[in-house]
């Protein structure tokens, strides 16, 4: 509302890095200082907990070859395992069973029946360190959103995401945004759950 006057605005990290329409405003360096300043103040201060998985594609295929397995259906797997951590912890705190909902991103037909299958197959078949019974326990379906539809969660996700994604690759390499990320990140007693990282180096 500040900057456009309206709440339709989609806030896409590709886009605001490209300065696509609607941020083709963010050429002004002043105003574009301002809203980002904005913006990171508001995901610092939403409430919300990370999870993610970060896979290097190619030291993967080099350590398993032809029987690598998809990338994308690898961090599904890993993602739902550690949103089970955190639901049955948060389960034993509140004294009563936590469940959610898994929301993601439109890719097209066929990708999201193949989402939707590998969600199913995890769901109930389980995972090495989640049994098919806590999973459904704690997640009770699925749904698909596209990106033009505004929502919230798959904004927040997607500017999360690559902060965490670039800081990852480019070790070292200062990132304000992913700084703001990085305490979102599901953790326990100390130890970080909500981010894990593959193949193991």
């Amino acid at each position: 509302m500040n900057f456009w006057n309206t709440k339709d605005v989609i806030f896409h990290s590709r886009c605001i890095r490209r300065y696509n329409e609607p941020f083709h405003i963010l050429f002004d360096k002043e105003l574009k200082e301002r809203f980002l300043n904005d913006l990171n103040k508001l995901v610092e201060d939403a409430s919300f907990t990370v999870f993610a998985a970060a896979i290097d594609k190619e030291a993967h295929l080099r350590k398993y070859g032809k029987v690598a397995i998809d990338p994308y259906d690898m961090s599904l797997s890993f993602i739902m395992e550690r949103v089970i951590f955190y639901l049955s912890d948060l389960s034993k705190r509140e004294r009563k069973t936590i469940t959610c909902k898994l929301v993601f991103e439109k890719r097209g037909k066929k990708e999201d029946i193949h989402m939707t299958s590998q969600f199913n197959k995890i769901r109930d078949a389980g995972t090495g360190y989640v049994d098919a019974s806590r999973m459904k326990l704690h997640i009770i379906g699925c749904d698909f959103k596209a990106k033009t539809e505004n929502h919230n969660g798959l904004q927040c996700a997607d500017l999360c995401a690559y902060p965490l994604a670039r800081s990852l690759v480019l070790k070292g390499s200062p990132s304000k945004a992913a700084d703001i990320v990085r305490p979102k990140i599901y953790a326990n007693n100390g130890r970080q759950y909500g981010l894990k990282i593959f193949p193991h180096k």
